[in-house]
């Protein structure tokens, strides 16, 4: 029997990470807060949850999200 794969979807939310002091903080608690309420468990969710990020937010915010990024995932790993 196949197993379907399971598909998680992120409601967009318009944030302003452009203004902000320190936006790979605040990415990287908005990140966090995703991963705990959507449930995020798998790398392909992960995945999806980066995607969104980086469809939902300007190009000038791109490496910023991918710090924020790095920095969940490492922390994640330790733990």
């Amino acid at each position: 029997m196949r197993r379907r794969k399971k598909t998680v979807r992120y409601s967009a939310v318009d944030l302003s990470f452009s203004c902000s002091f320190d936006p790979v903080r605040d990415f990287r608690e908005s990140i966090t807060e995703m991963v705990t309420a959507v449930g995020v468990r798998s790398w392909e969710e992960m995945e999806e949850l980066v995607y969104c990020y980086v469809a939902l937010n300007p190009p000038d915010l791109h490496g910023f999200i991918a710090d924020a990024f790095c920095s969940v995932c490492s922390c994640r790993q330790r733990s």
